[in-house]
């Protein structure tokens, strides 16, 4: 194919791209407002309760009041209410890039050899905020819990748990949109490296 003939499919597509980015992205956006509370309820339960497992807490309350998330925890060796810490955890904070990353996602439609690269790049948006509840509940709750008394974790535990919260706060949330274009972009082409099996011969 020459080059006059690239120039206008390029152009094509691209046009094609940008219509379906700037219609994706107002249908996801007037979506997300109906599905953002569930969404951000089923992150922040998971969440929640994956941290039990690694800091010595249980779950006792999960209460949303608008955009907040408030999640109640003990320390398990007490077991009593009255030593609850409660954290709030605003779903926008970690949600507000996801009709733009939903729109790019539609964008790269076109250009994909392999649709199923679709649910990879969801799971990996759905990883990111899970990281993003994740690390945020566990710095605040190491804080809260070294404070109170209830635990020593030391320099290391609370340097990786600043660092863990600052980095998927500061560069991973706010760069979803580009991760998961990039992803789409460098897989488009990627096709299945499973063989077919050889067919058996007619005797």
């Amino acid at each position: 194919m020459d080059k006059e003939t690239k120039k206008p499919l390029l152009r094509s597509g691209l046009i094609k791209a940008s219509i379906i980015f700037i219609v994706a992205y107002i249908i996801s956006l007037v979506v997300w407002l109906y599905v953002k509370a569930y969404y951000g309820m089923a992150i922040t339960t998971i969440a929640s309760h994956a941290l039990t497992f690694v800091k010595n807490v249980d779950v006792v309350s999960i209460l949303r009041k608008g955009d907040i998330i408030s999640v109640g925890f003990i320390p398990q060796k007490y077991g009593v209410n009255i030593l609850k810490t409660t954290i709030d955890v605003p779903i926008s904070n970690y949600t507000f890039n996801a009709p733009l990353t939903i729109a790019i996602m539609a964008a790269f439609y076109p250009f994909l050899k392999r649709k199923w690269i679709y649910l990879e790049a969801i799971l990996i948006l759905i990883v990111v905020h899970f990281l993003f509840v994740f690390s945020m509940e566990g710095e605040k709750l190491s804080a809260a819990l070294e404070a109170q008394g209830y635990e020593k974790g030391g320099l290391v535990s609370q340097v990786f748990w600043e660092f863990l919260w600052g980095f998927i706060n500061n560069m991973v949330v706010r760069f979803e949109p580009f991760l998961i274009g990039a992803y789409l972009y460098f897989f488009r082409n990627r096709t299945s490296t499973v063989k077919p099996a050889p067919k058996k011969s007619k005797k």
